[in-house]
């Protein structure tokens, strides 16, 4: 909650009495603006208004920063992550969290990736989608050549056998500007 409470603009806050006592909350709301309201509420309503069990017991309603462009995410950067047709959040939540971790410059996702701000890909990224530049690419043949246009490298990865080995790859990757694309869960990366 402290990632998102610095990083993004908070509407509403809603939480249990016991969340809003413990000493990560106190921390948690020195950092949040002073006129963010905070309704706190009995466990029992907070299931009842959101139909699930919230076990840390706090939500907050933040307003979605507007989207940049590939240009603006891509300016500059050295390492991006293409994400092609990843559907499933906790999927797209894990690759945001290497993207922090690795220092990617930025994520691009084709139109039929799951959205970074889903609360389940916001959660399992531990708030990296809120850190890590993103934009949405469309998708298709026309978004590669854009990058390649941009002066990336392009390097689709793939289970297949015949793939050549990562490291016999990494190797020869040293200083190239590159954009790493992986597919869908299932059909893998859409033949280009």
């Amino acid at each position: 909650m402290r990632r998102v409470l610095r990083g993004s603009p908070v509407r509403r806050q809603v939480a249990t009495a016991e969340s809003v006592s413990s000493p990560r909350a106190r921390a948690a709301a020195r950092t949040a603006r002073p006129s963010t309201p905070v309704f706190v509420i009995d466990t029992g309503d907070f299931e009842a208004i959101t139909g699930i069990n919230i076990h840390r017991g706090c939500l907050a309603l933040v307003e979605r920063p507007p989207l940049k462009s590939v240009e603006e995410v891509t300016s500059g950067a050295s390492r991006v992550i293409v994400l092609d047709g990843v559907a499933n959040a906790d999927n797209v939540g894990g690759v945001f969290r290497n993207a922090a971790a690795f220092a990617a410059d930025a994520v691009l996702l084709s139109h039929d990736s799951c959205d970074p701000l889903y609360r389940k890909a916001i959660r399992t990224s531990m708030a990296a989608v809120l850190r890590v530049p993103f934009a949405r690419c469309g998708g298709g043949r026309q978004n590669l050549e854009r990058m390649r246009a941009a002066g990336f490298t392009l390097v689709a990865f793939t289970p297949s056998e015949t793939a050549e080995p990562l490291d016999t790859f990494a190797a020869r990757a040293a200083g190239l500007k590159l954009a790493l694309a992986f597919g869908a869960e299932g059909r893998g990366s859409r033949p280009r």
